[in-house]
């Protein structure tokens, strides 16, 4: 049987997570440990897609050091068809966070200069269009600069465009595009951001971005509830209590990855969410960004996942 193909482009770059050992303080020296993986929005959604049927070819962009070496050798390794950029000049982007000892943000820097310059001109590359061409949908997330992001909806076509927020910040390099989009994935601060609301509900956001043209998007709030619309109206799905949270970092992510995972396999969206909620579950529960686990593993955990409730 042939699997539905996934073209995801934007980051794949070096991780770095340092988690505290006791309660953070500020201004001050916290003891520590600090971590190193290739990570990235557009690469950690494609590894969760993969794990659940996709056949996934990622474009990214990377300098000619040992961490682009390390990610190249990453994206091999999850089975990805690599069609990313490298830079021999440039400096392979990263991320460093700052998590506090029960595995929350505390802050976290991007060094992602080559990502803001890089992508437009990646797109025009025959390769890269053939690619989109071949694809049974897209993904991108908003490291990719907003004309990036528009020159990508058009390479599309047909083929529905599933897009990751990444942070408050970014998001807004989505909104010239959102009627292009088929599913944004986002938080609840980078949907105030989009609406410009920062007091916004989560349902009064999706209602408002269903009004500027989004034909679906979920709405993540930490471990409460997760807020979902598409066309057949708003809804809510409340995820498990975690065991125990090792790392948040990727849990996001692994919501977008297997959620379109779902999708293509002609899942309606609330079913899809539901594999999605259960996948951030066992990541949120691994010390990896994107958490291992066998077909029981996941079917135990998505048996937790309770149904959709519609919101009136």
């Amino acid at each position: 049987m042939t699997k539905p193909r996934l073209f995801a482009a934007g980051a794949a770059h070096m991780d770095r997570r340092g988690r505290v050992h006791a309660a953070y303080v500020a201004g001050a020296s916290n003891p520590g440990t600090m971590r190193e993986e290739i990570g990235g929005g557009a690469f950690n959604a494609m590894r969760n897609a993969v794990r659940h049927g996709v056949a996934g070819s990622l474009m990214s962009l990377r300098g000619g050091d040992v961490a682009g070496e390390a990610v190249a050798r990453a994206i091999a390794a999850a089975g990805i068809e690599d069609r990313s950029a490298t830079f021999l000049d440039r400096t392979t982007p990263s991320y460093t966070a700052l998590l506090d000892e029960h595995g929350e943000l505390i802050a976290g820097f991007a060094d992602m200069g080559l990502y803001e310059t890089g992508f437009a001109r990646q797109m025009r590359r025959r390769a890269i269009r053939d690619a989109v061409a071949a694809a049974d949908a897209v993904l991108c997330d908003a490291n990719l600069p907003a004309d990036a992001v528009a020159r990508l909806a058009r390479l599309a076509g047909d083929a529905p465009l599933y897009a990751i927020a990444i942070s408050p910040a970014k998001v807004a390099r989505l909104e010239p595009s959102l009627e292009h989009i088929a599913c944004l994935f986002m938080n609840l601060r980078e949907a105030r951001r989009l609406t410009g609301d920062a007091a916004m509900t989560a349902t009064e956001a999706a209602r408002a971005l269903r009004s500027r043209g989004l034909a679906s998007g979920i709405i993540t709030d930490g471990g409460r509830a997760l807020t979902g619309f598409d066309a057949r109206g708003i809804f809510t799905l409340s995820p498990p209590h975690a065991a125990r949270i090792a790392d948040v970092t990727g849990a996001g992510d692994a919501i977008a990855g297997v959620t379109v995972a779902g999708l293509m396999d002609g899942m309606e969206l609330r079913e899809a969410v539901r594999r999605g909620i259960a996948a951030a579950r066992l990541t949120v529960e691994s010390e990896t960004v994107v958490a291992a686990y066998d077909d029981e593993t996941f079917s135990a955990t998505l048996a937790l996942v309770a149904q959709a409730r519609p919101v009136a």
